[in-house]
């Protein structure tokens, strides 16, 4: 075996070696015993948050966004809910605008929230700038 087989079987042995762990526990050192026993007092936990009233629209944001988030409804097909909370200031469902500050209604009933899911799911085509003859129904009800 010539000089660089040798040294690369001594490297690959080295590194089979260096690989292993002991079986045995490992000795701490008083050092390291007193280190492990003094440990930081725990953060005192954040105060829970509760669910938000209202939001702050900002760029980006459209009702089924807002509606998923867990702070708000944590569903996205719940945003006629928002909508019909804010109809004096949302005239499409399709366009709203930063800034806008919605209130986030926390007192709907069940019969509220179905009507709502299903409309989301059932309310067919739309268009940008326009009020929906499906949206006008709902908001209706």
């Amino acid at each position: 075996m010539n000089n660089v087989g040798k040294t690369l079987l001594l490297a690959l042995i080295g590194i089979a070696f260096v690989g292993c762990a002991s079986t045995e526990p490992a000795k701490e050192t008083k050092e390291e015993t007193k280190a492990a026993e003094v440990k930081p007092a725990p953060a005192p936990a954040a105060p829970a948050r509760k669910a938000d009233d209202t939001y702050n629209v900002v760029r980006g944001d459209h009702l089924w966004g807002i509606s998923s988030k867990p702070m708000i409804y944590g569903n996205p097909y719940q945003w006629p809910l928002i909508y019909k909370a804010n109809r004096n200031q949302i005239a499409d469902a399709d366009l709203i605008k930063p800034g806008q500050v919605f209130t986030i209604d926390r007192n709907a009933s069940q019969g509220d929230v179905d009507a709502a899911i299903h409309h989301a799911k059932t309310r067919g085509e739309w268009k940008l700038g326009v009020t929906e003859e499906s949206d006008k129904r709902y908001l209706a009800q």
